[in-house]
């Protein structure tokens, strides 16, 4: 999408407010909270709001939201249960473990003990392995979302809606953290990350295509792409990176991109963060 105006970010970000915190909301700026959330977002809206009180109250939510997950395992807990892994090998083709299974098991061998032995000797491992890699990209995210979100020039969402999940400088984004792609040059990501951002745009997968603005954390080890997983584990560098970026970036005009899909063409406003060691 395009870049939007201050009153249709503002709309976005009610949007983005669960129906009974909603209400609170509506109640802090005197307002009544009856009927549908649309219609007690409309109240707001004429208003006249101070956006910085609707910022300050998603914000504290938000903050509650982490707490909750803080009460279950804190913040350094989790970051020891993930310096446990020791290797990142998939095993399987991420999303791809149902048809490995019916491929090379199921629909090949037809003895019972050939399947049994088979399942033991081989595709335990491959469903250890692809059950840790999934955990590791999982928490670590986790991780690094609530950095970015918490940081004092981002306003998080505090209910899902496809396609945002933050607010930054005034506009929204969705936020994807990730790892180079391996058949993408490292050299070019680094030198010309617009052309990266495209690139993903162009190459996603049909069944979760999307045309919004998207902000890129894209981790690289530039002397050995294999282990970039372990950068994302580096937290310090990682987080230090996050909050350099934020303190200097604003979003712009030129900040938006063209790229095509299926024959039609999407403008979309994109970040990209490249962290590399």
């Amino acid at each position: 999408m395009p870049l939007l105006s201050q009153k249709e970010v503002l709309n976005l970000k009610l949007s983005c407010i669960k129906a009974p915190q909603l209400r609170i909301l509506a109640s802090n700026f005197g307002l009544t909270g009856k009927g549908s959330a649309s219609e007690t977002i409309k109240r707001v809206l004429e208003s006249h709001p101070d956006e910085k009180i609707i910022d300050a109250f998603i914000k504290q939510k938000y903050t509650e939201t982490i707490q909750e997950r803080r009460t279950i395992i804190s913040d350094e807990d989790l970051k020891k249960e993930l310096r446990k892994v020791k290797t990142f090998s998939w095993g399987v083709v991420q999303g791809q473990l149902d048809q490995k299974i019916q491929t090379e098991y199921v629909r090949r061998i037809v003895r019972y003990e050939d399947l049994v032995n088979n399942v033991k000797a081989k595709l335990h491992d491959d469903v250890t392995n692809y059950v840790i890699c999934t955990w590791f990209n999982h928490w670590t995210t986790v991780l690094i979302e609530e950095y970015i979100s918490t940081h004092p020039k981002i306003i998080p969402t505090i209910k899902n809606i496809k396609g945002i999940d933050i607010f930054y400088d005034g506009q929204p984004f969705d936020l994807k953290v990730t790892y180079l792609p391996r058949e993408y040059n490292s050299i070019d990501a680094v030198r010309n990350p617009s052309n990266l951002a495209v690139w993903m745009y162009e190459n996603q997968g049909a069944q979760r295509f999307g045309s919004d603005n998207r902000l890129f954390v894209v981790l690289l080890d530039k002397d050995n792409p294999e282990r970039s997983w372990e950068l994302k584990r580096d937290f310090t560098l990682v987080f230090q990176k996050i909050d350099n970026f934020f303190d200097r970036e604003l979003v712009s005009k030129k900040d938006e991109i063209i790229f095509t899909f299926g024959r039609k063409t999407y403008t979309a406003v994109t970040k990209v963060l490249i962290i590399t060691k």
